[in-house]
């Protein structure tokens, strides 16, 4: 009888009954526990990240085996970062400042699934996914370090395939992470400043016409969306319920005066 697979994306370290393994390899009559503990086993060293996993079995006598896919791209380079997630923002708010070193390195895990003949291409392929995560490389932009690789600037360490960081190193990153985090505060704060002043100064104008204002002085859209929502909120909106409600028993107040008369 072929043998049949089941395939599964799980946390490093982390598979358990639970979906989306469990349910899967129900059907099969392996033993659930003894699958879980071969793949924590391997996946270990992948703590954090998603890893996809393979589960080939022979349905006639069950005997089974574990194939470990590497983690996509971008959670190698947020385990490298050390950072949960990328940026929400990537093209102003960025979350992190990686060495050519650690691309290196993860262009080296990713080796036999990423496009390019070379290492020197396939260390730009990984540069690029870089971009939308919000990720810095030696305090550049993604179009930058590729410029400077395609001028040969990191020849040597890509050659040398160096990937291991100094505790020197490390310290500088995570001060260059401090103070991206940092800057992106402030930038947020800044901009929520300059939008409330616009609307402060556009006091009882239509949300339409406010909304535009936002947009012409390059408010972000998601700020926009935000703060134009909050325009005629449930204050302004009470004040209002409240002048219709008080309207009404006036008008029924002299049918009942009448009524003494």
């Amino acid at each position: 009888m072929p043998k049949q697979t089941v395939e599964a994306m799980i946390e490093g370290g982390k598979a358990s009954a639970a979906p989306p393994l469990g349910p899967a390899l129900g059907p099969t009559g392996l033993n659930i526990a003894q699958v879980i503990q071969k793949i924590n086993e391997k996946t270990a060293a992948f703590k954090g990240m998603q890893v996809p996993v393979k589960v080939n079995f022979d349905p006639s006598t069950k005997e089974f085996d574990i194939e470990i896919g590497t983690p996509p791209t971008s959670s190698l380079l947020k385990k490298e970062a050390g950072i949960e997630k990328g940026s929400g923002f990537a093209k102003t708010d960025k979350v992190a400042d990686l060495m050519i070193e650690q691309i290196i390195k993860v262009a080296k895990m990713k080796e036999d699934s990423l496009n390019g003949a070379t290492m020197k291409e396939k260390v730009k392929n990984v540069i690029g996914t870089c971009t939308s995560a919000g990720i810095l490389v030696e305090g550049k932009e993604s179009a930058e370090v590729i410029k400077d690789i395609n001028a040969g600037k990191y020849d040597k360490e890509i050659a040398a395939g160096k990937t291991e960081l100094t505790a020197e190193e490390m310290k500088t990153l995570e001060e260059e992470k401090r103070k991206l985090r940092e800057e992106s505060d402030k930038r947020h704060a800044d901009e929520e400043k300059k939008a409330n002043d616009i609307i402060s100064s556009m006091e009882g104008k239509e949300k339409s016409a406010v909304r535009a204002k936002l947009r012409e002085a390059g408010i972000s859209e998601a700020l926009v969306v935000k703060l134009v929502a909050t325009i005629g909120g449930p204050a302004a909106g009470g004040k209002a319920a409240g002048g219709k409600g008080g309207a009404a028993p006036a008008k029924g107040a002299a049918p009942a005066k009448g009524g003494k008369k």
